[in-house]
């Protein structure tokens, strides 16, 4: 009888742990879904096959390593996007906070990267990412670089950002907030503002790429650099 009453008590034990791991793995679950849909990762750029760019008659340009550092840290830049459907809007970029960032903007820039590439990603109330020349979130210029921290935050609509898949894996891929998104401070290099043509911005066509994956979206035309 004792050995009866003993393993009718260990049934209820065996069932509240399993309720616990499906408990745990639903939570982990959600987490996972929450980060997918709502955080701007950008897939790891491809790395280059030849030393020297590949012909745009063979796909996106690709690069064995990061440019060398062409701008002047103390001056000031600004990327002037116009976009294919009409309007444009100007970036001040923040030479002096992200060096490195903003010279490999400047250089995929001034080499027609950009030309033609769409907002893949377009999130109501959250940001515009672009800068993937595939067009699928999965591209890049062929090379990597590091983060740059510093006391920028996304406080406000318009602030331009990498965006990555995971810290120091930075490309081409960038995003524009539409609104404060406080809850990326810190995971991002912040590397610009949006100082004029924020309307346009805003009336970027919304582009959910699993929701709609072969919706094109609004191209970039052309991206020009000015310094001061």
């Amino acid at each position: 009888m004792a050995g009866k009453k003993s393993n009718k008590k260990a049934q209820p034990q065996q069932s509240d742990k399993t309720i616990q791991y499906v408990g745990i793995a639903i939570a982990a679950l959600v987490v996972a879904y929450f980060l997918w849909q709502f955080v701007p990762w950008a897939s790891f750029a491809p790395k280059a096959e030849t030393a020297s760019s590949t012909s745009s008659n063979s796909g996106p340009k690709q690069y064995d390593a990061a440019p060398p550092m062409t701008i002047d840290a103390s001056k000031k830049y600004f990327a002037t996007v116009e976009m294919e459907k009409g309007g444009e809007f100007v970036i001040e970029l923040y030479a002096d906070k992200a060096p490195i960032t903003v010279n490999s903007f400047v250089f995929l820039a001034r080499e027609g990267y950009f030309n033609g590439v769409t907002f893949h990603r377009v999130l109501e109330g959250f940001m515009a990412q672009g800068g993937d020349p595939t067009g699928t979130g999965m591209g890049g210029p062929g090379y990597e670089f590091v983060n740059e921290d510093s006391d920028l935050t996304f406080d406000k609509a318009g602030v331009v950002a990498m965006a990555n898949a995971g810290r120091d894996t930075n490309g081409s891929q960038f995003f524009i907030t539409f609104d404060a998104q406080d809850f990326l401070n810190g995971g991002y290099t912040i590397f610009g503002q949006v100082t004029e043509g924020m309307d346009v911005v805003n009336g970027i066509t919304r582009r959910d790429p699993d929701a709609s994956p072969t919706f094109t979206g609004d191209a970039i035309k052309t991206v020009t650099i000015t310094e001061e």
